[in-house]
């Protein structure tokens, strides 16, 4: 199981002479078992992203350019029901970034993921499902009531786990979750963090993880990706990035996470400024007007995403002395 994605831009329509740039020349790719974290500013790209991939864009989305394959198959131009028969919640599934509107509120959770089954399967009994499905809400531990239980009959962390088991109905191959804790509280927070670890990465799926949380990237990801602009900054092995970052913004991001260990003071910092308009034309580096080291060719020439000390990064500086002084 592979995914590549090559040179991807993905666009929103405003109206006919507005475009927001949304993805721009994304490239990475991703191997079986392999655990990749994504994180960003809001509005850098990542939950666009995980819907280029699902073909699940919203209608003034659109993907100008660019190639997504997995295992080899061109799934961008795949035939659109072939696409929802074989590859979306069969090979590839989600965990949106808000669980409260997954559901459809006025059917039964229960029903909806037996449903969901028998979309995607052809040699299973509607009791087969219906059993398949309380034996994965007992690997989640929620309750066997909560089949017959309306989504607003369940707690957050419920119908988060609820979320989660949709997207583990079909035994996909890979799986991307989308900010999954967001609005639940720290405990439960904790809980879903440990249910994609023990069913995703431990069991040797591959896993796209897009938060703001840098601490769960820390402890769950193989890789990280930041991202911002649409644009990759830094890409590689997360020991790597967070112990030595190369490109100002991840630094800045990575400043920005308090430390709460006993003895630990450090000073909170954050990023000054806003990120760009992306219905303008960027000419050089994005990150140009609040990065702290930018010279004048990072506002006249972008730099190219290269390979230093074994990661990419997107900086003219990432190899230099100055670096170090961010």
């Amino acid at each position: 199981m592979s995914l590549n994605i090559e040179n991807l831009n993905v666009r929103y329509t405003l109206n006919k002479s507005i475009v927001v740039k949304a993805v721009n020349n994304v490239s990475f790719t991703l191997e079986k078992g392999d655990s990749l974290g994504i994180i960003g500013e809001t509005g850098s790209g990542k939950s666009t992203l995980a819907s280029a991939i699902l073909r699940a864009l919203p209608t003034n989305g659109y993907v100008e350019s660019g190639k997504i394959t997995f295992d080899g198959i061109d799934i961008l131009h795949m035939d659109p029901d072939k696409f929802r028969k074989e590859i979306r919640w069969k090979r590839i599934s989600i965990i949106p970034q808000y669980s409260m509107n997954s559901f459809n509120p006025i059917k039964k959770v229960g029903d909806q993921l037996v449903t969901i089954i028998m979309e995607h399967t052809d040699n299973m009994t509607v009791h087969d499902a219906f059993e398949h499905v309380m034996k994965l809400f007992e690997e989640l531990n929620l309750p066997p009531e909560t089949f017959k239980k309306y989504p607003d009959e369940l707690s957050g962390g419920q119908k988060q786990r609820a979320v989660i088991a949709s997207a583990l109905l079909l035994d996909p191959d890979m799986v991307i979750a989308d900010e999954p804790t967001t609005a639940l509280d720290v405990i439960n927070q904790a809980r879903v963090v440990a249910l994609i670890k023990n069913r995703i990465i431990d069991k040797g799926k591959s896993l796209i993880y897009i938060t703001h949380d840098i601490a769960v990237i820390a402890g769950i990801a193989k890789k990280v990706m930041t991202l911002y602009a649409g644009e990759i900054m830094e890409l590689g092995e997360v020991h790597k990035i967070f112990k030595d970052p190369l490109h100002p913004y991840t630094i800045g991001l990575l400043n920005s996470v308090p430390d709460i260990r006993l003895g630990k003071v450090k000073k909170l910092s954050y990023i000054p400024g806003d990120p760009p308009d992306l219905t303008q034309t960027i000419k050089g580096c994005p990150f140009y007007p609040r990065c702290p080291i930018a010279k004048d060719i990072c506002k006249e020439q972008k730099p190219q995403l290269r390979m230093v000390d074994g990661r990419f990064v997107a900086c003219h500086f990432a190899d230099k002395e100055v670096i170090k002084n961010v």
